[in-house]
């Protein structure tokens, strides 16, 4: 089978540890590396974190629940997507896959089905990622001018000049320039008094 021109890291999880096996050999034959295979829960979250996969395929085995466990385990550690793998149509199973994070899901299919699920999963995710860095950039830049606007008594408008202006002269990002402020501003917030020191009182 040809080699997919993009070279993955791939976590496989399964609660069955033949079909893990099998797993393995058809990620291999698309030409991607399987940096971990897993069975079991506890174990699991500690090597995503440890191993940083690109997308991790995660296979319903004897238990549902066994399986969402593991999905679960993943999401909370990993920077990639997960992608759930049945034998057979469940939209249970699939609704409670998808509350835990999951990205996709694929029905068993041969190794080019699992290769497209794999592109179009990773596709969506990194529309996601560049969303949500869009609405911590923007979360970021509102809290620099609530600052500005409260230390300086100013407009919403006057503050952003003022980012602006400070970006455009200093050669930084304006997203930087916030940041910058945003740290250094809980850096010079007064002290909560110690909890005994209020006890005393």
């Amino acid at each position: 089978m040809a080699e997919h021109e993009q070279h993955l890291r791939v976590l496989i999880a399964n609660e069955k540890r033949e079909r893990l096996e099998l797993l393995a050999q058809v990620v291999s034959s698309l030409g991607h590396d399987v940096i971990a295979r897993e069975i079991y829960v506890k174990e699991v979250g500690a090597v995503t974190a440890r191993e940083h996969p690109d997308v991790a395929l995660v296979g319903l085995g004897l238990s549902s629940e066994h399986a969402l466990e593991l999905i679960a385990e993943i999401v909370r550690e990993a920077s990639c997507p997960v992608i759930a793998l049945l034998s057979a149509k469940d939209p249970a199973y699939v609704h409670q896959a998808a509350r835990r994070g999951v990205f996709a899901y694929i029905v068993d299919g041969d190794a080019q089905e699992l290769q497209s699920a794999i592109d179009i999963t990773l596709q969506r995710f990194a529309e996601y990622q560049s969303l949500q860095g869009a609405f911590g950039r923007r979360a970021l830049i509102e809290q620099a001018k609530g600052i500005l606007m409260s230390r300086h008594s100013i407009d919403a408008d006057h503050a952003f000049d003022m980012l602006r202006d400070h970006s455009q002269h200093n050669g930084r990002k304006l997203v930087d320039v916030a940041q910058a402020i945003v740290d250094s501003h809980l850096l010079l917030l007064p002290s909560l008094p110690e909890p005994a020191a209020l006890e005393r009182r």
